[in-house]
């Protein structure tokens, strides 16, 4: 699955999910916060940044920060495959670049389907929710819990937007 997703999803954006897969398990982010999907390529790397930063791709004209979320979520590292993917997705201060196994399907959320982190994994702080899609549970994660205020400010930094 690669490419822009269809702006004719005729539905309610905020009811899909882009499920992809790190290792075994499938994950999520919500639709209304993915641009698009590519084919993983070169990262550069990028001095001063976050250690959660893998470095910097240049998708069409714009400079885009890696973030490695198999570090975040304390997976282990594994080098990056030629048939990986990267999720182009939007927070509320930038585009970021995820670097997954694969993208699966976008899946439409059954009413009631969806569960807030908080209520079913209050420990997990980088979730948005938790849903269960074909009787396997798929955790949804929250893009702008993910870098830290700090991290923030050194990707900032790095990429030359904390100057002036």
């Amino acid at each position: 699955m690669t490419g822009e997703f269809p702006a004719n999803l005729h539905l309610d954006r905020e009811q899909y999910i882009v499920v992809f897969t790190l290792d075994e398990p499938n994950y999520a982010l919500p639709l209304t916060a993915v641009e698009r999907v590519v084919r993983a390529m070169e990262i550069t790397p990028l001095p001063k940044a976050p250690a959660i930063v893998l470095g910097v791709i240049n998708a069409q004209g714009h400079i885009i920060p890696v973030l490695d979320i198999r570090a975040r979520f304390h997976l282990p590292a594994r080098a990056m495959d030629c048939d990986d993917r990267f999720i182009i997705a939007r927070t509320a201060k930038r585009s970021v670049a995820l670097l997954v196994d694969d993208v699966v399907d976008t899946r439409e959320l059954a009413d009631g389907a969806f569960v807030e982190a908080r209520l079913a994994l209050p420990f997990a702080e980088y979730l948005q929710g938790v849903v269960s899609l074909d009787d396997q549970l798929v955790l949804i994660y929250d893009l702008e819990q993910f870098l830290s205020l700090a991290e923030e400010h050194e990707l900032d930094a790095a990429l030359g937007e904390g100057a002036g």
